[in-house]
């Protein structure tokens, strides 16, 4: 891969893993470690509903895959280099594609070195929403989450939202 042709893309995949890394590290610094579902440490930010905690997540979204953590570690490899061979299918040479990925890439890169490093990922940011909704926001609590989490998703979305729009241009 040409460094030059690929600067967006790695650019934001830098600043992603390092904002990621940085902020875990300020609430590692600076927060208790709770593994409970409602931290008494937690830090009101925007009371009931945005709160600081310091969470060990050992599992994907919702906690779910916690006793696979090699798995996860397995699949975050298998990702990056399938996005890696499928480079040109994805038409990274883009910049909107390397915007999608950057965010991806950086996401998935920071929470990699959390697994790495601590054996789990460590998540702060708490979102309480006013809506209750069955089995999935029985308590309307979000899962916490990180800003590698919030990378992946919003590179995903992006991507999808760019894929629609050029199949829609390529009908038309």
């Amino acid at each position: 891969m040409p460094s030059t042709s690929y600067r967006t893309l790695f650019t934001l995949a830098g600043s992603v893993l390092l904002f990621d890394q940085l902020t875990k590290w300020i609430v590692q610094s600076t927060l208790p470690f709770e593994s409970s579902y409602y931290p008494p440490d937690r830090v009101s930010v925007i009371e009931n509903f945005f709160y600081l905690v310091h969470i060990g997540n050992e599992g994907a979204a919702w906690g779910l895959f916690s006793n696979y953590k090699e798995l996860l570690i397995f699949m975050a490899f298998i990702v990056l280099a399938f996005i890696y061979f499928a480079r040109r299918q994805f038409e990274l040479e883009k910049p909107c594609m390397q915007i999608a990925f950057g965010a991806l890439i950086g996401g998935i890169l920071g929470n990699l070195i959390d697994r790495f490093r601590l054996g789990y990922v460590i998540d702060f940011i708490d979102i309480h929403l006013p809506l209750r909704i069955p089995i999935i926001l029985p308590d309307g609590r979000w899962p916490a989450f990180n800003i590698a989490d919030s990378a992946i998703v919003i590179g995903l979305f992006y991507y999808l939202i760019l894929s629609l729009i050029e199949s829609r241009t390529k009908i038309v």
